[in-house]
Order: structure tokens, then C-alpha cells, then sequence
């Protein structure tokens, strides 16, 4: 092997200069690439629903950031502002067969429910299955710096200038996202839990006719760990839990119980075709006679989306027949609202009949009329596809209980100038209203992250058992050979964005080290013709 001697005495390896050259060469010119942020990012939904795959089935990323405006986004990891999603750019970005999406989703609740474009068209994503790895974070500075940053190397890829062009190729900073360390897969333990408690009226119960009050628990969104679902259903579950307090009060007196049995319901899965009060009422009308749910249920009332908005909607599969009890709450219902201070109110019976051919039911009524059972649903929404009731941005807002009092007092028939029963401690709690909202939104609820030991069902029962008797737990599972529903895991992952330079700067860079380690080469491999020469050069006057 040939050595050179330096002037210290120390024989230099020729091969050690490129060796030296390719350390220091990267922390030269990218001395950040070593940094890297890491962030909680949530999977867009994944499950299968009467055999039906939905949403997301990829939770693997490892693609470099692009913004849209890129032309090219071929294997890259889009990201995108929820302000700027539209149904054309998402089907962009899966004709382009990206890498992976992720969406920045505003931390504010006002500033997220201006996006309403997106609340719109949220549920087209999930209307089929994709491949996409698709992710949410909230937004934060760091994010928005590689947001900022990504959407600047993606704007130099699409310049004018061919120069401009080719040198943000060369010297643009990106960043490699990184997500998910395993494919999803099903959950094994998946299960729906409904509570149940009744309130027994004057008489035989078994006699007397039975109001089925009603409330599904569960909310829904394009991420599971981001739905909160303040309005549907978290006012829906604080409305019965306010009712069945304020009739535990009417019911405990003899005096002023009345000659109907009232149960109340709170049920799971009503995200995914109202799975709940489907099981539970075939649990019921499976029993022998001990049921409430035999021969004599006057109607069913259900609760969804009540905090929001002047309006009050009854939804039903088909209009009530006159002399039928469901007929007199409504028409009591409608006289409430032609008298003060209700008449600004917009009040309306909603005839929707049910499709035996579409997947999904429109309300959670719908699963008891198709049993025979008289029933409604009672909503500020006039229809079951308003965005709002499958929305990651269905947050608490302040206003929202500004009209629950009023929904509260039509509820129950009367005038607030006539009200004898419902007063004092009796009355409609706005404070108390507001607090079990609160305590609802504190804690996602989408159906997958609802384990039959979670929290949120132990408080409810404890609720229930507080005012009510007969309280009991259903749990459902799937059906092992033909499951109705299945859920997947890998919801919540940790994304990890390195700072890097484009592939075509590694390949720049190796052509100049390259460059750089054949002069050195040939200058040492030189060296000595060299120095000869000048030693030549140097003594030749002096030997003349």
C-alpha cells in the first residue's frame, strides 16, 4: 500500500482524505438533517360495517412532504390545511397515487367550524376504502413551519424559470415523514354497551303504556381520537340525563306519579347504523314477558343534536295516526309552539320514509319502526345528512345551551307561565346542562375507543342508577362468523418529520465530493513529479 510522508514525519493513507471528506461533507451542507420533530398525529377511521369496508386501510407512512402545490405528488406526503380540502384536491391526490396525506386541523373551535366546506364533505372519505395512509394533526408552530417550508420547496418545483427550477431541485429543504411501526388490524375485543333504567308509574306496570326515551352515546368523525361530538349526540345524552332527573322527582311522589312507565336508554354504536338500540331491542322482544317493550309501548322519543340553532324538527318514517299517543304529543308540541315566547321558533314533522336499500338508517328511530313501534326523533336538524352529525368539528361552543331551556320546556308541553311542576330544584338547570356537556366533550367517544371498562360508561350508569331503578349493562359483540361491525386498531400514532434534502442533492453531492476526492487523489498521486519540478525550478539558476 503507498504511503505518503507529511512534514510532521506521520505517514498520511491517501484513502483517509476521502474518508474524512465523507464525514465532514453532510454536517457541511446540511448541518440540520439530524434534527427531527416529533408529533401525535390520528388515523382517519377504519372499520368494516355489514361486511362493507370503510375509510383508511394503511397506517404506514414513509414519504417526503409536498404541499398541492406541487405538480408532482407521486409517493409523497401531501399536506394539507383543512381550510384548503376539497373533494377535487383529495381525488387529486389519490389519482396522483401519493405516499400518504396529513391535514392540519385548527386547535381553535371557532376557527375549525369556519371550515364548513370540509364538515360538508367530510363523510366522502369515508364513503370508500383507500389504501392512502391518511392522518390528522392539530395544528401547532412547529407544524405549521413545515407546512410553511414544504409548501415553499413545492412552489420552487413549479417556477418558471428552468434555473429556478433546477436549483430548487438541488438546494430545497424537505422533510421525510415517518409513521406507524405496524399494519393495522382488527380489534378482537370490539363490543357495544347499552344502559338501560326505567321509572315505574302508577299502577301495574305491565298494564300501564311505556315512553321509551332514547339517546345514543357515541360520536363520530373523520378520526376517531377527534370526535367529540359535542352536538351529536353529547346534547342528545345531557338532554335525557336532565329529563330523567327532573321525572325521578315527579316519579317519586305517588301523588303526582303519573300512569306511564318511562325507560330510558343510552346506547352505543349509533355511529354505525345504531348497532345498539338494533341489539337491545331484539334483546327486549326476545324476552318473555318481563319486557317493558311488549304489547303496550305508546312511543319512542329519541334525543340527537338539540344544542344548536332556533329550530326543532320531529323526524319520522311515517306520520302519526290522530288518536294515537305519539298524534297528541306532537299536536300538544304544536300548540307549545304557537303561544309565547316560542313563536320565533321553527317547529316541523319531517315524513322521511325508511329505504330498506341503503346501507346506513337515517335516524336512530328508524330501527324501532322497523319493528312496528311507534317512534320519532327530535332534532334542531332538518335532515339526517347535515354534515354536522358525523363531524370532527362538532366541538363545545359556549352558545350552545343559549336555547336548551327553551327545547326543554317544548319538550315537556307546557308554558313557562304555567309550569307548577318543574320548579325550583325542579326546573330546567342551563348550568347543569352545561356541566355535563363539558364533562362529555373532555374524552373522544367514537365507538372503537369505547371499551365495556371505559370510564364514561361507569359514570353514566352511576348516573342512571342515581334516579332510576332496574339500571342494567347490555354488552353486544360482533357476530364471530358474520360480524355486523369490525374496528381497527393503529388510530393514534407518533409522526416523525426529518429535515432532509431532495434526492437529487444527495446525488449532486456525491458528484462533488466525488469531484473533490479525484483532485485530491491525483494531486497526492502527483505530489512527487510535482515537488521534483519546483525543487527543479527553484536550484537550476543557482547550479548555472
Amino acid at each position: 500500500m503507498d504511503f505518503r510522508v507529511n512534514e510532521s514525519g506521520r505517514r498520511v493513507q491517501p484513502g483517509m482524505a476521502a474518508f474524512m471528506a465523507l464525514l465532514v461533507a453532510p454536517a457541511i451542507l446540511y448541518p440540520e438533517a439530524a434534527r427531527a420533530l416529533e408529533f401525535t398525529v390520528y388515523r382517519m377511521q377504519q372499520y368494516t360495517l355489514q361486511g362493507q369496508p370503510h375509510g383508511c386501510r394503511n397506517s404506514l407512512v414513509h414519504a417526503e412532504s409536498r404541499t398541492l402545490e406541487a405538480d408532482l405528488l407521486t409517493r409523497r406526503c401531501v399536506i394539507m390545511r383543512l381550510a384548503d380540502f376539497t373533494l377535487e384536491r383529495y381525488r387529486e391526490v389519490l389519482g396522483q397515487s401519493a405516499g400518504a396525506m396529513l391535514m392540519l386541523v385548527p386547535q381553535n373551535s371557532s376557527e375549525a367550524l369556519q371550515d364548513q366546506n370540509f364538515m360538508e364533505e367530510e363523510m366522502e372519505l369515508l364513503t370508500n376504502e383507500t389504501m392512502l395512509p391518511i392522518y390528522f394533526a392539530l395544528e401547532n408552530k412547529d407544524l405549521l413551519t413545515v407546512y410553511e417550508e414544504s409548501k415553499a420547496v413545492s412552489k420552487s418545483l413549479r417556477s418558471s424559470s428552468a434555473l429556478e427550477v433546477i436549483y430548487g431541485m438541488i438546494m430545497g429543504s424537505g422533510f421525510q415523514m415517518v409513521a406507524g411501526e405496524a399494519q393495522s388490524k382488527p380489534i378482537s375485543d370490539s363490543v357495544i354497551v347499552t344502559l338501560e333504567g326505567s321509572l315505574l308509574g302508577q299502577g301495574e306496570a305491565e298494564e300501564l303504556p311505556t315512553v321509551v326515551i332514547v339517546a345514543h352515546y357515541d360520536s363520530f368523525g373523520a378520526a376517531p381520537w377527534l370526535s367529540f361530538g359535542a352536538d351529536s349526540n353529547g346534547s342528545g345524552v345531557a338532554a335525557l340525563l336532565e329529563l330523567m332527573r327532573l321525572f325521578h322527582g315527579l316519579y317519586r311522589d305517588s301523588r303526582s306519579r303519573p300512569r306511564y312507565n318511562l325507560l330510558f336508554a343510552l346506547t352505543g354504536g349509533g355511529k354505525f347504523n345504531y348497532q345498539g338500540s338494533k341489539r337491545w331491542l331484539e334483546e327486549h322482544l326476545d324476552r318473555a314477558e318481563t319486557s317493558l317493550f311488549h304489547d303496550n309501548v305508546a312511543f319512542v322519543m329519541c334525543l340527537d343534536t338539540l344544542a344548536n340553532g332556533d329550530s326543532l324538527h320531529l323526524h319520522a318514517s311515517k306520520p302519526p295516526k290522530e288518536g294515537t299517543a305519539q298524534w297528541d304529543f306532537m299536536a300538544a308540541l304544536q300548540e307549545v309552539m304557537n303561544s309565547p315566547p316560542f313563536q320565533g321558533v321553527n317547529f316541523s314533522m319531517v315524513h322521511k320514509k325508511i329505504n330498506l336499500g341503503d346501507e346506513l338508517l337515517g335516524w336512530e328511530h328508524e330501527q324501532y319502526s322497523l319493528r312496528r313501534i311507534p317512534a320519532f326523533t327530535i332534532s334542531h336538524l332538518d335532515s339526517h345528512r347535515h354534515g354536522l352529525k358525523n363531524s370532527i368539528l362538532d366541538r363545545r361552543k359556549q352558545s350552545e345551551t343559549r336555547t336548551w331551556q327553551q327545547s326543554f320546556f317544548l319538550l315537556f308541553q307546557v308554558r313557562p307561565d304555567q309550569l307548577q311542576v318543574f320548579q325550583g330544584e325542579q326546573e330546567v338547570q342551563e348550568l347543569r346542562l352545561a356541566a355535563i356537556l363539558d364533562w362529555l366533550v373532555l374524552q373522544p367517544r367514537a365507538a372503537q375507543l369505547i371499551h365495556k371498562d371505559h370510564p364514561l360508561l361507569s359514570t353514566m350508569e352511576y348516573l342512571l342508577g342515581s334516579y332510576l331503578a332496574n339500571v342494567k349493562r347490555h354488552v353486544f359483540k360482533a357476530d364471530e362468523r358474520e360480524p355486523e361491525f369490525v374496528f381497527y386498531d393503529q388510530l393514534k400514532q407518533t409522526m416523525t418529520s426529518y429535515r432532509v434534502k431532495p434526492a437529487v442533492f444527495d446525488l449532486f453531492v456525491a458528484l462533488v465530493i466525488a469531484a473533490y476526492l479525484g483532485i485530491v487523489h491525483q494531486a497526492i498521486q502527483s505530489f512527487s513529479q510535482m515537488y521534483s519540478r519546483f525543487i527543479q525550478v527553484i536550484l537550476k539558476p543557482k547550479i548555472k
